[in-house]
């Protein structure tokens, strides 16, 4: 693995592997935050599923943390590279006439969202650890009903759906360049690339689009 990461191209690939994991994890999760807008009774379910089941909790949500502050370490570091590597070319080339504004951006709309994850996870994912693992309230935890209200309770303020607001506008335009990325830097570069354009750009505004939703409906449905 060291000597993969060792060159430029083995880190844009491994890059790539961790943000396409990224964007599976994204769908998940909002395939289950959406139930919540249609099925009180399915996003407890699915919520107590997710939240008890051992391979969830003690496998899949540690490669998740790890896969997360890899993404954005590495993302980190190849933009510290490619700045180096474009101070000549920019002196010579209108930069902005050969890239997006995504493109040129990544890394401040990467660190946004990092900051809204901190908050976003200090929020929901560290209250879980606290009632189950440190502070545990058995009567609490077997309830499998407690996630739709504690969802809807956390939407009540109008602060944390603006912030939410915020943060999926920049993650869509994140993900409006990286998902393309992604499957450029681990050959998907083909025949299908158009159709993978189309796909990126449901997928970069419809799910942020989605999250959104949902933090709207709750605040102004209850």
């Amino acid at each position: 693995m060291s000597g993969i990461l060792n060159s430029s191209i083995g880190r844009k690939f491994a890059m790539a592997l961790s943000a396409l994991f990224l964007m599976f994890f994204l769908l998940q999760h909002f395939a289950i935050n959406i139930l919540s807008v249609f099925s009180e009774n399915a996003f407890n379910e699915a919520s107590h599923f997710m939240g008890t089941f051992w391979a969830v909790q003690f496998i899949l949500q540690p490669v998740l943390i790890i896969g997360i502050l890899f993404h954005f370490t590495m993302g980190i570091i190849l933009e510290l590279q490619n700045r180096k590597a474009r101070e000549v070319k920019y002196a010579k080339n209108n930069g902005n006439a050969n890239s997006t504004w995504m493109s040129r951006n990544m890394i401040w709309t990467g660190l946004l969202i990092e900051a809204f994850l901190i908050v976003h996870m200090s929020q929901l994912w560290w209250h879980e650890m606290m009632v189950k693992y440190i502070s545990p309230q058995i009567e609490k935890i077997e309830d499998p009903t407690r996630y739709y209200k504690e969802l809807v309770e956390h939407f009540e303020s109008p602060v944390i759906v603006g912030i939410y607001v915020v943060a999926f506008v920049f993650l869509a335009l994140h993900l409006l360049h990286g998902f393309n990325s992604a499957f450029q830097s681990v050959g998907a570069n083909n025949k299908y690339t158009r159709g993978l354009k189309g796909v990126s750009k449901v997928y970069a505004i419809g799910i942020p689009v989605g999250f959104i939703f949902i933090a709207l409906y709750h605040h102004l449905a209850h």
